[in-house]
């Protein structure tokens, strides 16, 4: 007989129990909020086994300034027997809720869904193929090795990555690890984190959207140059038919979105489906015209990505089989919507050594052990640039940023970004991949070119 754990009840303070209820556009807000709270603390604390306590003084803290006050003030209820975690925001609904599922992470509810609602959401329960003993990097069996050059350098430049007044103002790093010549020969972790322990990726999730759908284009599943299967553009007459699922990965879509990175906080807080969340924008410039960074993009990729695959099933489990378990990464989970689509421009958690492998990936041009998974040449495609490009210091290819314009790094330079100090960088020349993870608050960036060229001054 199981024994029944206790309910965690995070207390609000009396002040805001005492508070007016709110107007109708700030009690959406609260639905929002306490969707963000709900989500993360089920992704950390259930999915990631993270103390409550510690996500709520590092994850929740820092974040969106309009949500911060109430992600604070509002109640949450950690049920680890039945894998949810409530969030209640307003007396005439029911709570917010995310329910924890093998592989697939949380989920959301939408606003007004009961805790009914979670013996209907799409499961993978799949296991994971145990692969710790076997060898770097597809296992953890000899993954480290000496430094070739100068350690006492190294690790002065690992020093400054946890020193919150080095390479900018204010940050917090949670891993550092340093892969050269393909095994790792430093690696750090804050207190309460780990190599196990996985975190929210944020955009990084863009580059493994852009990886899946290479997968699918080795194959023939998907074809990148086509035009982007979206189901909901295929009624005669829509120009977005015409939309590349090449330009979606390349933020050239010409769709419109409201704020520069495209905010999507409905689908990513608010329950919200892709299918309602990111297919109804329309048309702002000729897809291929400009390039506007949007978290709908890479959200569209992977729907059309479902679409070509025409079956649900095969669709759920296509991150795990296809490419997180085939390159050892069996630690790293792909987050849904309640209706199973895949948010994969945000929600998935991975931990500082699988997003190596990601870049050992990426860095072998998608050969993962002998195996190869995306199509020879695709990492050269996804690293050249195509069209406009944004303004600022790094280039943009397909799904991967570029850092050929910063001083101290080789003109080879790529990598994967996300919000809150999320940063995957590979430099081919230099058989390098640098991994750092945070949880920056909002406004202070972690100098990655910066921290990239004190590593590789470092090594030999």
């Amino acid at each position: 007989m199981r024994k029944l754990l206790p309910v965690l009840l995070l207390v609000a303070s009396p002040a805001f129990a005492q508070t007016v209820p709110p107007a109708a556009p700030e009690a959406h807000a609260r639905a929002v909020a306490a969707g963000y709270k709900a989500l993360t603390l089920c992704s950390a604390h259930l999915g990631g086994g993270r103390d409550p306590a510690q996500v709520d003084a590092v994850e929740l803290r820092g974040i969106y300034p309009e949500y911060q006050a109430q992600v604070q003030a509002l109640d949450a209820v950690i049920d680890r027997d039945a894998r949810t975690v409530s969030v209640a925001f307003d007396p005439a609904l029911p709570p917010r809720i995310a329910a924890w599922r093998p592989n697939l992470g949380c989920a959301q509810l939408p606003i007004g869904a009961d805790a009914a609602a979670v013996a209907a959401l799409p499961r993978f329960d799949a296991a994971a193929p145990d692969l710790d003993d076997r060898p770097w990097p597809l296992g953890e069996r000899d993954a480290t090795a000496s430094v070739r050059g100068d350690d006492h350098a190294l690790a002065a430049a690992l020093d400054g990555a946890f020193d919150a007044t080095a390479f900018g103002e204010g940050h917090v790093t949670t891993a550092v690890v340093v892969v050269q010549g393909g095994r790792i020969v430093a690696e750090r972790y804050r207190d309460g984190f780990g190599p196990h322990v996985p975190q929210r990726t944020w955009s990084v999730a863009k580059s493994l959207a852009g990886a899946l759908v290479g997968t699918a284009a080795a194959q023939g599943t998907l074809d990148p140059a086509r035009p982007a299967p979206v189901p909901e553009w295929q009624r005669a007459g829509d120009p977005r038919a015409a939309i590349t699922v090449d330009q979606l990965l390349r933020m050239a879509s010409g769709l419109h979105s409201d704020t520069a990175g495209n905010r999507t906080d409905a689908l990513y807080f608010g329950g919200a489906t892709v299918a309602e969340a990111a297919t109804g924008w329309p048309l702002a410039a000729p897809a291929g015209a400009r390039f506007r960074y949007a978290n709908n993009d890479s959200v569209l990729a992977v729907h059309a990505l479902r679409a070509a695959t025409g079956d649900d099933a095969r669709a759920l489990s296509r991150p795990y089989t296809d490419l997180f378990w085939p390159t050892g990464m069996t630690r790293t989970y792909a987050e849904t919507d309640w209706q199973g689509g895949y948010v994969l421009s945000s929600q998935v958690w991975s931990t500082a050594r699988d997003l190596a492998r990601f870049g050992l990936l990426l860095q072998r041009d998608g050969v993962a052990g002998d195996r190869r998974l995306l199509p020879e040449g695709w990492v050269r495609q996804a690293t050249t640039p195509s069209g406009p490009q944004p303004e600022g210091t790094f280039g943009y290819g397909a799904t991967l940023w570029l850092l050929q314009r910063s001083p101290g790094v080789p003109a080879d330079a790529f990598a994967a970004f996300g919000n809150r100090g999320q940063y995957v960088v590979v430099v081919p020349s230099r058989d390098l991949v640098l991994v750092r993870r945070g949880e920056d608050p909002t406004g202070q960036r972690f100098d990655v070119a910066a921290f990239a060229a004190a590593v590789l001054a470092a090594l030999d």
